[in-house]
């Protein structure tokens, strides 16, 4: 392979026929570099697909580092990541837009460990109430990336990852009622506390 040859299979270590992780679209695959001329300077692009959003990116190669595209996480960030979905739900007392907002944030962010996070806070069991629409979505679009990266990282299907998924939330803590009372009586021991301590 000549050099010229070589130099256009690889840019920032990315190559052609990689799986790479983009934040505000998730698992894609680089399928070409292609060079372009825009405004008579000459550009080369990574051409990158979302299958499942039937979609097709091209970035400049020049680029990656301001759109934050990344290589697939390291099998054991991974499992860090599904360890995290055995953890209690941290579900911060604001109000419904300013979170969803948050998860948003972190969904888009393209980092696996806060997308854990978004799962581990939005799932509900069979026997907790019901979700609503916006929940549902986000927690849908949470689980979607998270389980594409799993998949694409343990060369296994999507439905297998979000099998294993599913597996570890249901080691983390029951969620239902009872929870939801524990978590206001941790909150008026911590405004107690909060008296003691300014006294």
């Amino acid at each position: 392979m000549s050099k010229t040859a070589k130099k256009n299979q690889s840019r920032e270590g990315f190559k052609t026929n990689e799986y790479i992780v983009y934040p505000a679209h998730g698992v894609g695959k680089i399928i070409a570099i292609e060079e372009q001329e825009i405004a008579g300077a000459k550009l080369e692009l990574f051409v990158i697909t979302f299958e499942k959003d039937k979609m097709t990116l091209r970035v400049p190669t020049s680029k990656i580092a301001n759109v934050g595209m990344r290589k697939l996480s390291e099998t054991d960030f991974v499992a860090k990541a599904l360890e995290t979905l055995t953890g209690r739900a941290r579900v911060k007392r604001t109000m419904w837009s300013r979170r969803a907002q948050e998860y948003e944030a972190k969904i888009n962010s393209g980092d696996l460990g806060s997308i854990a996070e978004v799962v581990r806070d939005l799932y509900r069991s069979e026997n907790q109430p019901e979700q609503s629409y916006s929940e549902r979505q986000l927690y849908e679009s949470a689980l979607d990336r998270m389980a594409r990266e799993i998949a694409a990282v343990h060369g296994s299907t999507e439905t297998e990852a979000i099998q294993e998924i599913e597996k570890m939330l249901a080691k983390g803590p029951r969620r239902g009622a009872r929870n939801e009372a524990e978590d206001d009586a941790e909150g008026e021991s911590d405004g107690s506390s909060d008296k003691v301590e300014a006294a």
